[in-house]
């Protein structure tokens, strides 16, 4: 008998044995994980490896400090310990440090909130249950002082601080990452966004990376220069680009898609903070962006050029939005109309369906505070819309009930603006997306089953 129960024992341990060894399950659901929880008295994260084989809990402001280098595996789950106002957690890469942060389609990197067993536990319309991420930098950006404090950490924290002169600073490497379900309040109206970008410069390497479920912006960039490939933002309560503050760096293959009750603009774009002729100027330049809004009847806009902010949008595809692009005219020698003029502000050969009820007229408008008269600013836009080979057009790209067609019903697209930079892909395809499905295997989007192709 005490052989037969030696045997059965050592079955068992056999068994157990090769459930622990099993490898692990994509997204990092492994049988047995080990759950490190990451606070910061200061001392920042140090230099280290956060590894797949572990599952991380953000607990409050937690810094990747001046000199760190912060490596993340790809598969590893990092989860946010929720909370508002002192108990929000997010996690910030300082001036200085760095994250390494490469997933894979098959293993992506995915942030989210503690308690989210990344099988629907979480719904996917939820917002605002921790903080998001953070990457400051000393690219340059437009205020007064040449560097400022991040919106969404509290002013008492020195390590907030973003700017300075090196415009090819380097905070990192971001790819295949999925952030989800972010944007606590820290305050009154001082949310963070899914991802912050301040002053990052143009050396970081940003692509295939995705928000989802903000409440505040998706992401933001506060000045600098840094390049952002294959982004996708999703469901998120404000506006799912946002540039200001002298961001003049280079977006390729973006899709934005709100959801019928929430979100603002798909794109704002405002100045900065000097006066005159401050710079740098906020210049995002944009190639085969794809935003789908909120549908009739929300009065929302598809994107606001305004506080002197210019920014370039060609090969784009707009649908599904009450208003289309709004232009702000002032007194002022400086202001984004003026931007037409000198070439910093171009929209060219985009496509609009479903946008400003299918009239050129009101697709581009001017916005303009004090009763000024704007006739012939507005006549003037209302020309420039097709002498730049701007056009109305149904690609079939949209949203059907439930469901989101990103991709188009043809191949054939004339009247394409030229690539200005060595920087972009020469394609021959207006919005973000032909026969590439980049977000395929590694966003909520797609797993939800949402997208149609």
């Amino acid at each position: 008998m005490a052989k037969f129960i030696q045997t059965i024992i050592k079955t068992i341990l056999i068994f157990l044995g090769l459930v622990l060894f099993i490898p692990g399950c994509r997204k990092g659901n492994t049988p047995i994980q080990i759950t490190e929880t990451i606070t910061d008295n200061g001392g920042g994260t140090g230099t280290t490896t956060w590894t797949k084989d572990k599952t991380y809990i953000i607990e409050g402001f937690v810094f990747v400090n001046d000199g760190q280098i912060l490596t993340i595996e790809p598969g590893t789950i990092v989860r946010g310990r929720t909370g508002q106002g002192e108990n929000a957690s997010a996690l910030i890469i300082a001036r200085g440090g760095k994250i390494i942060a490469e997933g894979t389609m098959e293993e992506p990197i995915v942030f989210t909130v503690e308690g989210d067993d990344l099988k629907g536990s979480v719904p996917i319309h939820t917002k605002g249950l921790w903080g998001g991420l953070i990457l400051l930098g000393r690219a340059s950006v437009n205020t007064a002082a040449g560097e400022a404090h991040i919106e969404g950490i509290p002013v008492s924290e020195d390590r907030g601080v973003y700017g300075g002169l090196a415009d090819d600073d380097n905070s990192g490497i971001l790819q295949y990452l999925s952030i989800r379900h972010g944007g606590t309040n820290i305050g009154e109206g001082n949310e963070i966004n899914g991802l912050t970008l301040g002053g990052v410069g143009s050396s970081t390497i940003i692509n295939h990376v995705e928000i989802i479920s903000n409440m505040d912006d998706g992401i933001e960039c506060f000045g600098g220069t840094v390049n952002l490939r294959n982004v996708v933002v999703s469901y998120c309560g404000d506006d799912a680009f946002d540039f200001d503050l002298g961001y003049h760096g280079k977006i390729q293959f973006a899709l934005a898609i709100q959801a019928q009750a929430a979100g603002d603009k798909l794109l704002e774009i405002t100045g900065g903070e000097k006066e005159g002729y401050g710079l740098p100027y906020t210049i995002p330049e944009i190639f085969n962006f794809t935003g789908i809004g909120r549908g009739f009847n929300t009065g929302r806009k598809s994107a606001s050029f305004s506080n002197n902010g210019g920014g370039k949008l060609y090969n784009s595809i707009i649908s599904d939005q009450d208003q289309g692009i709004f232009v702000e005219y002032t007194v002022f020698e400086q202001d984004s109309y003026k931007h037409i003029e000198r070439e910093n502000l171009v929209l060219e050969s985009n496509s609009f369906y479903n946008v400003g009820e299918n009239d050129s007229s009101r697709i581009f408008q001017i916005m303009a505070l004090g009763g000024l008269d704007i006739t012939e600013q507005q006549n003037f836009l209302n020309e420039y819309f097709s002498d730049n080979f701007n056009e109305i057009k149904d690609y079939g790209i949209g949203k059907n009930n439930e469901r989101i067609r990103i991709y188009p019903n043809t191949d054939q697209f004339s009247n394409l603006a030229s690539y200005t930079q060595p920087w972009f892909y020469e394609v021959s395809f207006k919005g973000a997306f032909l026969n590439d499905n980049w977000i395929a295997g590694w966003t909520l989007i797609d797993e939800e089953g949402k997208i149609e192709f």
